[in-house]
């Protein structure tokens, strides 16, 4: 196992009902949100404690599933999420992101706007449901595949929105991957909207990130054809001395890679929300 350590370290309208989820627990629903940005409705699973010890400033931590996916993968293939977010007084969202949205704003479909969505209608829709801090101090994000891309492009473009970003096994380079997962359908075809393609992909966005503002985690696994893109990932932020913590491990891209893995990320967020100084973030 190779391993790398570098520590520098509302108006929206809306209306939520519970669903069919692979768990029975009265912890885990489904908030359904309607889009204004998108004109429909999307389905997020919602994790919070049983036992809210804090009352009114839990931490939240936004979880994105990767290509193919829904706002039901990380439930159903990792519940143990649920004990964590009880132990630790952590709520834990896991939106829908459509149909390989891969999370930008397309600059050719406005069906396909997640995006906003995210930034602008489902974390104000959370602050205000749910008990949290609105404090993006105790706000984090991760996600698989390109959940990962996904999480480290909203992070880095919006840091005031999110101060600790993660991915796993994430697409951080998108070019090499122009015939797959219907990217040049959110995109267009790469020879004819070559810029679309250098403005939406994260490596290309390492230049943005303020380092005392967002804290990064990633990794990627030994036989995982996303590997070579996270390798290039890491090398670019140490050409910029940007603090980030960056892992390879044994392991494919899949979920019982991502099973694993995860839980370094979660543990990582909670390091950083147990740090927090609550005067200081009240001041800001």
């Amino acid at each position: 196992m190779k391993k790398y350590f570098i520590f520098l370290f509302l108006i929206i309208i809306f209306f939520s009902c519970k669903k069919d989820l692979p768990i029975d627990n009265t912890n885990v629903e489904v908030l359904t949100l309607n889009s204004k940005i998108m004109n429909k409705d999307i389905n997020n699973t919602v994790i919070k404690p049983i036992e809210n010890k804090k009352k009114d400033s839990l931490a939240v931590i936004y979880i994105l599933h990767g290509a193919y996916g829904n706002y039901n993968d990380w439930i159903s293939h990792v519940p143990e999420l649920i004990d964590f977010s009880n132990t630790n007084d952590i709520i834990i969202v896991c939106p829908d992101g459509g149909y390989n949205s891969w999370y930008f704003d397309s600059p050719i479909d406005s069906n396909f706007m997640y995006e906003t969505y995210i930034i602008k209608e489902l974390i104000p829709s959370i602050d205000s449901i749910y008990s949290t801090s609105k404090s993006k101090y105790l706000r984090a994000i991760t996600g698989n595949s390109m959940g990962g891309h996904g999480s480290f492009y909203l992070a880095i473009r919006n840091q005031n929105s999110f101060a600790y970003a993660g991915s796993m096994s994430g697409g951080l380079d998108i070019r090499p991957f122009s015939e797959s997962w219907n990217i040049s359908d959110r995109l267009g075809p790469i020879s004819l909207y070559t810029n679309n393609w250098q403005e939406n992909t994260v490596i290309n966005m390492a230049n943005l990130i303020d380092s005392t503002e967002l804290k990064l985690i990633f990794d990627c696994g030994n036989n995982d054809f996303f590997l070579d893109v996270n390798n290039n990932f890491h090398q670019e932020l140490l050409k910029l001395n940007i603090p980030h913590v960056y892992n390879t491990y044994s392991g494919s891209h899949d979920w019982s890679y991502w099973s694993e893995v995860v839980f370094y990320h979660l543990s990582f967020f909670k390091m950083q929300f147990d740090s927090v100084n609550y005067n200081y973030i009240e001041s800001k």
